[in-house]
């Protein structure tokens, strides 16, 4: 929050509830979330998520505009000028007062307000519309906004970038895992190669640059299950020693424990970290029910059922001892499959698609133990196999690099939107002119005219 005690001469402090007042979003709540995006209208929320979907109700769509929308109980903002509804009763939909009130530069003053506090407590009336805000007088306001517009402008472009290149840079990924097992990564270097010892802040732009050239990749490229350009293919089943999975102890979440055998479920397996965060455990006599399927150093194991079906990683060494719950399968290896291979070749496009879809584009509910068994792998030799994933992960380490200069600039420009709003709101972003009417004067207007209008909803 701004510091309020050297506010620029010309400036005084308001608070919110003299400029923004708030509807009850009760008669704009959607009825149906039957939601297309060919529908026309937006279902709005304050958090990050923003756009809900779309609905084709025609009554109760909020046009007076432009608009905030608070969320009551985080304190989440979007400013709104379009038409919508929303998806539920907890959040304030906020109006300027009166017409002289800059509702953009509200909107712009509130993303440095972070309030932390009790869960389920509704801010707007009890706290937030009593924080003091520096009001600068109506035409510095205008400059304000021109110049912290300009500069926001500019900067979201760069971030829009950055954002561009992640979500390529995850095609890639994918790009570089359909080589491998259709035999062609040691010829494609897709001008990937020649960055991997050069991520110094430098060159991130020239990098990211090469890197979106390289990985333009047609819907072609995701098909159906294939055999790809190996000569031989064998069956999962002969590969492995084990192919199951558990299941949960009886009474579920209740009867987890705060400490014990850990319980791995398929909200701990993604495809590229093991989630520590929410692992369940178990006791010694829940285990012995489990003792089919006591996690290994190096299985590997794979969602198979759910929203998260057909994520797979291979279980880490702290691991070992755990057991799995009946939505992920352990998939135990020979001595002549190497895990990595196996977990990388899962990963690949083409098996991705088949696992997640049954046949006719419809999405599968589960993988059967019959399934995995029957699942064609590249029959090569255990050296060939080393190669391959050395050959992956020399280029998905230098995705690493740069996605991690990429997710550092995001925290810059973070920092740096964050700056330039506050000095708008130190009056260091434009020049102050002698000639501007006080701000105090305005802010007496604006009480005046919210006292007549609070009169008038009495």
């Amino acid at each position: 929050m701004t510091e309020l005690e050297n506010i620029p001469k010309g400036w005084t402090i308001a608070k919110f509830e003299d400029l923004l007042d708030y509807i009850q979003p009760t008669n704009y709540i959607v009825k149906s979330t039957d939601y297309k995006d060919t529908y026309p209208t937006p279902v709005l929320t304050a958090g990050k998520s923003f756009i809900k979907g779309y609905t084709n109700e025609t009554e109760g769509i909020f046009s007076k505009l432009p608009t905030i929308i608070f969320d009551d109980f985080t304190t989440a903002t979007q400013f709104v000028n379009f038409p919508f509804k929303v998806k539920s009763s907890a959040m304030k939909i906020l109006q300027p007062t009166c017409d002289l009130v800059n509702i953009k530069l509200a909107y712009y003053y509130m993303q440095t307000i972070h309030l932390k506090g009790e869960t389920h407590k509704r801010f707007w009336i009890s706290e937030y519309s009593q924080i003091p805000v520096p009001l600068a007088p109506l035409n510095e306001q205008k400059r304000i906004l021109a110049k912290l517009e300009q500069l926001l402008t500019d900067l979201y472009k760069g971030i829009e970038y950055l954002e561009t290149t992640k979500q390529q840079l995850k095609v890639y990924r994918q790009a570089v895992l359909k080589w491998a097992f259709e035999g062609k990564l040691t010829r494609q270097h897709h001008g990937l190669s020649r960055l991997k010892d050069d991520t110094d802040n430098k060159t991130t732009k020239k990098k990211i640059s090469e890197i979106k050239k390289s990985v333009q990749i047609s819907d072609s490229d995701k098909g159906e299950l294939a055999e790809g350009k190996f000569n031989s293919f064998i069956n999962l089943q002969k590969i492995t020693t084990k192919i199951g999975s558990g299941a949960t102890p009886k009474g579920g979440e209740s009867n987890y424990k705060k400490s014990g055998i850990p319980l791995i479920r398929s909200m701990n397996i993604h495809f590229n970290y093991i989630e520590y965060k929410g692992l369940a455990y178990i006791d010694e006599t829940q285990s012995k029910e489990l003792d089919n399927v006591i996690v290994k150093e190096n299985d590997v194991l794979l969602n198979i059922t759910g929203a998260s079906i057909g994520r797979v990683n291979i279980a880490p060494n702290n691991l070992a001892g755990a057991r799995v719950n009946q939505h992920v399968s352990i998939i135990r290896l020979t001595e002549n499959y190497y895990s990595k291979f196996v977990k990388y070749f899962l990963q690949s496009p083409s098996v991705q698609s088949w696992i997640t879809k049954e046949n006719y584009g419809v999405t599968r509910q589960a993988l059967t133990k019959g399934m995995i068994e029957q699942m064609k792998i590249p029959n090569i030799s255990l050296n060939e196999q080393y190669h391959i994933v050395s050959e992956i992960e020399s280029r998905l380490s230098v995705c690493d690099k740069i996605e991690e200069s990429i997710e550092s600039s995001l925290q810059q420009a973070e920092a740096l939107r964050l700056s330039i709003i506050k000095k708008a709101f130190e009056g260091k972003l434009v020049p102050q002119d002698p000639d501007d009417e006080p701000a105090e004067k305005l802010l007496q207007q604006l009480r005046i005219e919210n006292y007549e209008l609070r009169k008038k909803k009495k």
